[in-house]
């Protein structure tokens, strides 16, 4: 079985599908592995490298993608590129399925066995698998360190002959995986911390981390059978936003984290709690990719918006490409370990297997998730 794995062509993606350590191991395991030339080069692996670990490397992309057995990649493929691949390969990457359903549908005209990787199943098997937690994990550090960046305060308190520096406060919202390394990342520079999130069961993680938990009535909520955050109706996201409007008055640094999964982002901080926010505090959007939780923000931008420094840039993992790459080539070598067939040298899909079931979105010639499938079937 042929593995190839193609440059990433996302603009400003900075970060690389496999690094040559993991190709090392699967090479170990039998696998023929090609990579398009000057693959690692954005996160510090030249082609050597790659060659040094038993891989060979293409020059010519159309004919790297023609050839794949399997192919790995970070980004959802160019729609343009589709035709390339060859009917049966199966294609293995981010895909967001929900909200990309021309892009499904071609994938299963093309005959393409397709895995979503934002799909796999948040099981104890799979955590090995999970792309989502580890560049989120990520995401949440790199927004901590913009947010000390451009803020005008030093985090730390400190006691000077001159007097009492009082440490920055630092806002969490959403205590997901980006939320809590964020809290543990602002926590370590020596910030007083607080964070509040829609799910009570994460609030002793947050204490646990040395932050404060901001308490705000909202009625019931909570979270899905996967752990992410339920979304809110529009009664309660008012009542959110009052609640919160106090504390980011209060704030040097307001970092945002809520997502919906397969949803658009949910606007958290309005224009008016902006209004109320001092000179020279700093908000960190951390969803900008699904939409934005800063309204108003312009994406992919850092502006100044009447003296709040407004930071929403998209891929915060790509700002530490060395290490997102090295945890992300870590979950999608595990994915290929997990269904590796030693004997056969190749890459089995178990369609009867739990793992499979939740990530495999076209299988076939069809769509086969059925969630995917009866989005579809909506007009």
């Amino acid at each position: 079985m042929k593995i190839c794995i193609p440059k990433e062509v996302y603009p400003g993606e900075t970060r690389v599908a496999l690094v040559p350590d993991h190709v090392a191991k699967l090479v170990k395991r039998g696998a023929q592995i090609e990579i398009e030339a000057g693959l690692g080069l954005s996160a510090g692996h030249a082609d050597a490298a790659y060659v040094a670990t038993g891989a060979t490397v293409a020059a010519n992309r159309q004919a790297l993608l023609s050839s794949a057995d399997l192919l790995l990649r970070l980004r959802k493929p160019p729609a343009e590129e589709l035709a390339q691949l060859k009917p049966g390969c199966i294609h293995v990457s981010y895909l967001d399925p929900f909200n990309e359903g021309d892009l499904v549908r071609k994938l299963a005209a093309q005959k393409i066995s397709a895995i979503s990787l934002e799909m796999v199943p948040r099981i104890t098997r799979a955590q090995k698998m999970d792309v989502l937690s580890s560049q989120a994990n990520l995401a949440g550090y790199v927004a901590v360190v913009l947010g000390a960046h451009h803020c005008r305060k030093i985090f730390p308190m400190m006691m000077t002959a001159a007097g009492t520096i009082t440490a920055a406060r630092v806002f969490i919202i959403g205590a997901g995986v980006a939320g809590l390394q964020a809290i543990a990342t602002a926590r370590r520079l020596g910030a007083r911390v607080s964070a509040f999130d829609t799910r009570p069961v994460v609030e002793e993680q947050v204490k646990s981390l040395g932050a404060m938990f901001v308490k705000i009535d909202l009625g019931e909520t909570g979270q899905t059978k996967d752990g992410y955050a339920k979304a809110l109706t529009d009664e309660q996201l008012a009542k959110q936003r009052a609640g919160l409007k106090k504390v980011c008055a209060e704030s040097d640094v307001v970092i945002t984290t809520a997502q919906v999964f397969g949803r658009k982002a949910p606007i958290i901080v309005t224009q008016e709690m902006l209004d109320a926010m001092k000179a020279g505090s700093v908000v960190v959007d951390c969803a900008v990719e699904g939409g934005g939780n800063v309204e108003g923000a312009p994406a992919n931008q850092i502006t100044d918006r009447k003296g709040v420094t407004l930071v929403a840039l998209a891929n915060l993992p790509g700002q530490v490409p060395i290490h997102a790459s090295q945890v992300f080539s870590g979950n999608l070598t595990a994915l290929v370990e997990e269904f590796w067939d030693k004997d056969g040298k190749q890459f089995i899909l178990k369609l009867d297997d739990e793992i499979v079931k939740g990530c495999l979105i076209t299988h076939n010639g069809e769509v086969c998730h059925p969630d995917i499938k009866a989005r579809l079937a909506k007009p």
